[in-house]
């Protein structure tokens, strides 16, 4: 039997793509918790409120770029400054509907942003970067 992540961090505005998102997730049975922020500063709150026995240290983090208030790009700004202990254990993956090559140039020179991928997230995506990432999980 395959060994759960504690939690994965979703960060966008966006209703409906985070029900998907949910949804593809709870599918592949890959997380023990699955935490939806709408922009950045709710996802930047939730990572500096890990201590609580409440918040789980998210596994993955799936990270919109363009939200209200504070966006993808600005929430990676202040990422960077967290410890080690507020941040993602392992991954922070950009998920966006921008096909502007300048977008993937930017993902590509953040060392800590594993990937960028194109909305919406999928079975195989989810699949690839569990693989990629947690090969001793999966």
């Amino acid at each position: 039997m395959k060994k759960k992540l504690n939690c994965i961090l979703l960060i966008d505005d966006d209703e409906a793509t985070n029900y998907m998102h949910q949804l593809i997730i709870k599918k592949n049975d890959c997380t023990n918790a699955i935490v939806c922020k709408q922009n950045g500063q709710l996802g930047l709150d939730y990572l500096l409120s890990i201590d609580d026995k409440e918040n789980v240290q998210p596994d993955i983090i799936f990270l919109d770029i363009n939200m209200p208030g504070m966006n993808g790009w600005d929430f990676l700004k202040h990422y960077n400054k967290l410890n080690k202990e507020q941040q993602a254990k392992i991954v922070v993956v950009m998920l966006s509907t921008s096909t502007d090559p300048v977008d993937m140039e930017k993902a590509k020179d953040i060392e800590y942003v594993s990937r960028f991928n194109p909305k919406p997230l999928t079975n195989n995506m989810l699949n690839d970067i569990l693989k990629e990432h947690f090969p001793q999980n999966f």
